[in-house]
């Protein structure tokens, strides 16, 4: 048993529960200190991929397939529209609030699932669905104003921008599980860096070529909090494909949901944010509902 709790997948979750939600945290802060979210990630993606280089030698680069190199364009592509989505959300809202969030990409799976793959969901699978919307209810609602959850609050910025960010990201994740399949878990992350970061400066000369200086001299000011960014995202990462490559990603993003209940205290803890009592009742009842989404679909 003891065998099974620490072997190298679990390890790599309990990692991965962790390191996601602090490196929410490093993100938030620094968009507080006006670094432009675009840039956050491509200096995060630039980090990783020259430190990748260190390892040069235990990576895999000959005779990998076609559908390898496909899957990791497209995921290059996703997971920087993701993260810049969801850097942009930390950056207009509460942690506390668009952690338990991240949920809503349990029902966008089985949503994918009905209409592309014709998978119909167990009454279990739709009671998570239920759960899911029971902790918006709480999670959402305002309770100084004695409001509950109503549709409205998709109109919230922060909110629209956060499940747009988990879209992106659900489909990047069953791409990265395809591409580490068909190479190693390191391998597949160096080019996760590598073609984010390539994506990433293009769309900075498209938009940021007048900020970009001022964004390098923010860099240099907060190199510890960029340097943490960089650590926490990278393990994060690491940790994801490992545990993808030890298990089947339903399982793998079940147990990646219980990190919104961490996404709440460090609300509370780095920033300040209130009703965290209610907020952690809303998403544990939110990882509740995705855990039976994701494990009897």
């Amino acid at each position: 048993m003891l065998l099974v709790v620490l072997s190298l997948t679990s390890l790599a979750v309990l990692l991965r529960i962790v390191a996601n939600p602090l490196s929410n945290v490093f993100q938030k802060q620094l968009t507080q200190r006006s670094a432009d979210p675009l840039f956050v990630i491509a200096a995060t993606y630039g980090f990783l991929t020259l430190a990748c280089l260190a390892f040069w030698s235990q990576l895999r680069f000959e005779n990998l397939p076609a559908a390898f190199w496909q899957s990791m364009v497209l995921v290059g592509a996703l997971a920087l529209i993701g993260n810049v989505f969801l850097v942009k959300a930390l950056q207009i809202g509460d942690l506390s609030v668009l952690g338990p969030i991240n949920a809503y990409k349990s029902v966008v799976g089985m949503l994918v699932g009905i209409f592309l793959l014709h998978e119909i969901p167990s009454w279990l699978g739709l009671l998570g669905v239920l759960l899911i919307l029971a902790g918006s209810y709480v999670v959402l609602g305002n309770a100084q104003q004695r409001k509950g959850f109503s549709w409205g609050v998709f109109q919230r910025p922060e909110v629209r921008l956060r499940l747009a960010a988990l879209v992106f990201s659900a489909v990047d994740g069953v791409l990265l599980k395809k591409a580490i399949v068909l190479s190693t878990p390191t391998t597949a992350f160096f080019y996760w860096c590598f073609f984010g970061f390539l994506f990433s400066l293009v769309w900075i000369g498209l938009t940021l070529r007048r900020q970009w200086p001022g964004q390098v001299r923010l860099l240099f000011s907060q190199r510890t909090t960029y340097l943490a960014l960089f650590l926490t995202v990278g393990l994060t990462q690491l940790a994801s494909n490992v545990a993808l490559a030890g298990m089947q990603v339903g399982y793998a993003l079940a147990l990646f949901q219980t990190s919104a209940l961490i996404s709440v205290l460090f609300g509370y803890q780095f920033f300040r944010e209130t009703d965290i009592v209610r907020k952690l009742i809303g998403a544990g009842i939110m990882v509740v509902g995705a855990v039976l989404i994701t494990v009897f679909q």
